[in-house]
């Protein structure tokens, strides 16, 4: 006899609804998991562009004194991303990015792409949701209605504090980090090495 979901151990309820995550991902309109791939394409390619550049120390010193610094860096972004993938939680990113974009989308796709970020993002169990408080999830759903340029600004903001006061604060402390440090020091190191040799040569001559 059956007794209930209360029986069941906390794995099966994880594993049950990681199920209906990705069956609500799969049942999702056709247009809406192809706007959702287009912009991710678009994405990728910026991510993929920035992560060619290797940035400097001066570079990653600033992103180690504020969130902000990194935030308004590309290639800062692309970095931070690829901690938070490795904590499984790159989808507080891919959201904020989402509203970036959004708010610079024509009028005319607006309303289109605001319900896209909703479904992906914000509703209840949505594919790649976000931890949003129920307070501002319900303000959030009642602004797309009307979808204006502002609709997420809320939502936005607090995934914004969210990485910054718990993702970011570990990130300084990452392995990612420290790696990036020591190779953009033994890269400048390497810089100043070669001209002081030219200047040497040059000297000598």
């Amino acid at each position: 006899m059956c007794k209930g979901l209360a029986t069941l151990p906390a794995t099966c309820l994880k594993s049950a609804k990681d199920i209906k995550h990705k069956i609500s991902f799969l049942l999702q309109k056709p247009e809406s998991q192809a706007a959702d791939q287009k912009q991710t394409k678009v994405n990728t390619t910026a991510a993929a562009a920035a992560a060619k550049r290797v940035p400097t120390a001066t570079e990653v010193e600033k992103w180690k004194e504020s969130f902000s610094h990194m935030m308004s860096s590309e290639t800062g972004r692309t970095v931070f991303t690829s901690f938070l993938k490795s904590e499984f939680s790159e989808e507080n990113m891919d959201f904020w990015v989402a509203c970036e974009d959004y708010k610079k989308i024509s009028p005319s796709k607006r309303a289109s792409r605001a319900r896209q970020i909703y479904q992906q993002y914000v509703e209840a169990d949505a594919p790649r949701e976000v931890n949003l408080d129920a307070v501002t999830r319900e303000e959030t759903k009642q602004n797309v209605e009307n979808a204006c340029p502002s609709c997420f600004s809320e939502a936005q903001r607090m995934i914004y504090t969210l990485m910054e006061k718990d993702s970011y604060r570990r990130f300084l402390n990452s392995e990612v980090l420290q790696n990036l440090c020591q190779h953009t020091a033994a890269q400048e190191k390497k810089t100043c090495d070669y001209a002081e040799n030219r200047q040497e040569l040059t000297g000598g001559a």
